[in-house]
């Protein structure tokens, strides 16, 4: 067997988000609830007849070395994780990069996850979640979360808990068929047509929370309650309740960073509340993506967001999280 498939889940956030980031949960443990969705960072690797590194994303490299390698999750995922002969990789995924959904920390899980297949070594989730967040977090100093790389690890809706050595409590929610269902049929994804970088916005979270900025602290206090909230929400089956909080998250959310919102973004979630949206939020860090909403009348909400001229991007909650397997 030559060719390595492998992928992992994008997500959407459902609660709490932003408390996973180290310069809060390292001083005050943060909490979120996500669920990975039926959308995915597909990666390839062709292990043999490779005499160079081929290098396939948005743009195509290809190399001596892998230190000469410019993607920085390829080239320091590849001096960790890879002392074999060169290799040919390549990446695609189903929805933009800067979106919100969590593709970065997808496509490190879903590369760490080939890499093992081709060593022929066994990895857990939380070995590949926590490998990933060294690459990104401490490695390449993003200023992001844990988020995104456990649940690409792990699938599912899940609860997790970030305590302050680092250490992570994954808790699937055990969801009842007929409140999955009606998740399924009322939560709603539309694309503002806009990718954002996250950078921007996680960094002024970031450097306020180090700095020890009161008003951003208070407000991190808020989003972990607000995710504490979720959880309970979503296992009691009262997603009335839960959407309306989804809305009490979106303006909370909102007074957290400049760059967090726009006139664009406001204007849609103005609409789809007129159209019998409950609540909604932006996923991810904020600025652009996807527009996450519950509907009372998915209907009525469809068309008037086509009115628009925004996109809904259809979807399911997954339960596998990240996959591989071998081609001949």
């Amino acid at each position: 067997m030559s060719v390595i498939f492998s992928r992992a889940p994008l997500r959407i956030s459902l609660g709490g988000g932003g408390t996973d980031l180290p310069s809060y949960y390292r001083e005050h443990g943060g909490f979120l609830v996500a669920g990975a969705i039926d959308k995915y960072v597909y990666m390839l690797v062709h292990t043999v007849f490779q005499r160079r590194y081929k290098m396939k994303y948005s743009e195509t490299e290809e190399v001596d070395e892998v230190a000469s390698i410019k993607h920085p999750i390829l080239r320091e995922t590849l001096l960790r994780h890879w002392r074999g002969n060169p290799l040919e990789i390549a990446s695609i995924a189903d929805v933009p990069a800067g979106t919100g959904m969590g593709s970065s920390g997808a496509f490190t899980v879903a590369l760490l996850k080939g890499l093992a297949h081709a060593r022929r070594t066994s990895i857990t989730q939380g070995a590949l979640a926590e490998a990933s967040c060294e690459i990104e977090i401490d490695v390449l100093k993003e200023p992001c979360g844990k988020q995104d790389p456990y649940v690409a690890a792990h699938g599912g809706i899940c609860a997790y808990t970030f305590e302050k050595d680092g250490t992570v409590t994954v808790e699937p929610l055990e969801l009842s068929a007929e409140t999955l269902r009606a998740l399924r049929e009322q939560l709603l994804l539309f694309y503002t047509g806009e990718a954002r970088n996250a950078s921007a916005v996680l960094s002024d979270q970031d450097q306020r929370t180090k700095t020890g900025d009161a008003e951003m602290i208070e407000n991190l206090e808020k989003t972990k309650a607000i995710g504490l909230q979720s959880r309970d929400l979503l296992v009691s089956g009262d997603l009335f309740s839960y959407a309306e909080l989804m809305h009490e998250h979106w303006l909370n959310k909102r007074r957290r960073s400049p760059g967090m919102a726009n006139d664009r973004i406001d204007d849609l979630y103005t609409l789809a509340r007129r159209s019998g949206v409950v609540g909604g939020k932006l996923v991810g860090a904020g600025g652009g993506g996807f527009l996450l909403v519950y509907a009372r009348n998915p209907a009525d909400t469809r068309q008037a967001m086509a009115a628009a001229g925004v996109t809904e991007l259809p979807f399911d909650f997954e339960f596998m999280g990240a996959y591989s397997s071998e081609y001949a």
